[in-house]
């Protein structure tokens, strides 16, 4: 074979096999679903070419469908989820579709998973019919060639025929279904002139008709929620942009400190907008950004990861709300740095440790420990820090959930800096003079949610909502702390700038600490119950937890 006719056949083979595979894996990937958890849910995701992105609520709420924005479609099935009634759910997803990064960004992972699948698929599978080519042979075809122009091949043909017409049964009439009784109704359409509709769902449709009459009321409170949540939260972003923060050195690194987000994803977007602000280049996570720990929490962990998802650096430790494996083992598959007992790369290059808080949580019982005590992990970290202090490696950021995990650690002097949540109220930075002479850091920060108990979800601020940036020099050690408070009537207060000095002199308050927590009449309360009175309530709240 001459070297021109090689590389025509080549050639041949490379064009067949690229149509083969371009085929193939169209099919698939318009033939694939994926199932994944999506705004609370268990969800299945099926793409299409119908331009919109259709979610299928259900037998009981009425279908919704928005312009995806390409030719690429997606149908988005619902499934099971946890919610005491069908009011908390619709109030749920409103609140949702006000801060849908995380959700998008879980949709269109979901889409390029199957696409990556289907090319695969399809480039493997584009092989076989030019190996089932080469193999029969020229002679061999030729002869497949005359008898499919004989009479066998029309058998063949008709067949074929046959089957197709088998499966397809044109014959049977369809029958007609109560979606064939609808039609696709834009919201303004379907709530009537007299419910004011946001300009940002103005493009939403409800497939609408008799038998939704009854979801107007449910679609009418959703539509409120949604935009109480979409003004406020914007609004704080917006102001975000402008509040005074100290701007680091050249030398410096700015880390942002989140905690006790409790599924309050309105918040992320602002916390993200106090960090650029501030000039932050990474995140600490302390932990609780659930309320119970369970799989369809996960569109909280995904809106944080979507906030955070183009910086490096994102530590983080599990809290005690945050019950059971799932939500570390979540975020670590996000690509978070999910402390769990060793010595990792902190900020600016310094050393981190962390762990994830020993207690088990429930909404109830958020006091009932497994495993290891809570004393007995404060110590065991203890011995871990100090072991690395012999080793020449001082720990320079000490991260928990509840910083009194790290009392044991500062007491022997082997930490700079120990930082977490629990409280939902700031305590410190607190200066304590360890047994060898070394000083270090303990700071609270409040919830970062704005949670009054484990649930934040809502449109408005239960409590405060706070962050902090913690400033770094270019050896890793913490040199300052600035508190950045967003109130329930949406004014930020930017706390002043603390300098770390590690020089002060041991049991001295900085002026930063807002002292020891008090009990509704004043009194001042010890660890176990400020614990439980900002994190358990012994009364239900009087107001409803889906706001």
């Amino acid at each position: 074979m001459s070297k021109r006719r090689r590389v025509f056949v080549g050639t041949t083979y490379a064009v067949v096999w690229l149509l083969c595979a371009l085929v193939i894996g169209v099919a698939v990937f318009f033939g694939s679903s994926r199932q994944t958890t999506l705004a609370s849910h268990d969800a299945v995701v099926t793409p299409n070419l119908s331009g919109q992105a259709v979610l299928r609520t259900g037998p009981v709420l009425p279908d919704l469908r928005l312009p995806s924005g390409s030719r690429l479609g997606v149908v988005i099935t619902l499934g099971k989820t946890e919610v005491g009634s069908t009011e908390a759910l619709v109030e749920r997803y409103a609140f949702l579709a006000s801060t849908p990064a995380g959700t998008i960004s879980k949709v269109e992972g979901a889409v390029r998973d199957m696409a990556v699948d289907a090319a695969v698929r399809g480039a493997t599978l584009g092989v076989l019919p030019l190996l089932l080519w080469a193999l029969v042979g020229s002679a061999r075809r030729r002869e497949l060639a005359r008898a499919a122009g004989s009479w066998r091949g029309g058998v063949v043909l008709l067949i074929l025929a046959l089957v197709v017409a088998g499966t397809w049964a044109p014959w049977e009439p369809d029958e007609e279904t109560l979606e064939g009784q609808q039609e696709w109704l834009a919201l303004p359409d379907f709530l009537g002139p007299e419910i004011p509709v946001p300009a940002e769902a103005a493009q939403l449709e409800v497939l609408g008709g008799a038998t939704t009459s009854g979801a107007r009321r449910l679609i009418q409170s959703a539509v409120d929620t949604y935009d109480k949540s979409l003004r406020f939260y914007d609004a704080a972003e917006e102001a975000a942009a402008e509040i005074e923060v100290r701007e680091p050195g050249d030398d410096e690194t700015v880390v942002l400190l989140v905690s006790d987000r409790h599924d309050n994803v309105g918040m992320d977007a602002v916390a993200r907008a106090v960090a650029d602000r501030a000039g932050a280049t990474a995140v600490i996570d302390a932990g609780d950004d659930t309320s119970t720990g369970s799989e369809w929490e996960a569109f909280s962990l995904d809106s944080l990861d979507a906030a955070f998802d183009d910086l490096d650096d994102r530590w983080a430790v599990t809290g005690n709300h945050d019950n059971g494996p799932f939500v570390g083992e979540y975020l670590a598959g996000l690509g978070w740095d999910v402390l769990d007992g060793d010595v990792v790369e902190g900020p600016a290059g310094g050393r981190m440790l962390g762990v994830p808080d020993p207690r088990s949580s429930g909404l109830g019982t958020w006091r009932d420990e497994s495993g290891l005590s809570f004393s007995e992990v404060g110590d065991r970290l203890a011995d871990e820090a100090c072991a690395a202090q012999e080793r020449g490696e001082r720990i320079h950021t000490l991260l928990v959930h509840d910083a009194n995990l790290g009392s044991a650690t500062l007491e022997r002097g082997c930490a700079d800096l120990v930082v977490g949540g629990h409280l939902h109220v700031q305590e410190g930075p607190t200066p304590v003079e360890g047994e060898n002479g070394e000083v270090g850091y303990s700071f609270t920060t409040g919830t970062t949610g704005g949670a009054a108990y484990a649930i934040a979800l809502g449109s408005k601020l239960r409590r405060p909502a706070q962050v902090t940036l913690i400033t770094y020099d270019a050896e890793g050690l913490p040199v300052g702390l600035q508190p950045v408070v967003l109130q329930t009537n949406g004014r930020f207060d930017v706390g002043d700038y603390v300098d770390l000095t590690y020089e002060a002199p041991a049991g001295e308050q900085s002026e930063l600490d807002d002292g020891p927590a008090t009990g509704p009449d004043g009194d001042v309360l010890d660890d176990e119950v400020a614990d439980e009175s900002t994190d358990q309530p012994t009364e239900e709240p009087t107001e409803e937890p889906t706001e």
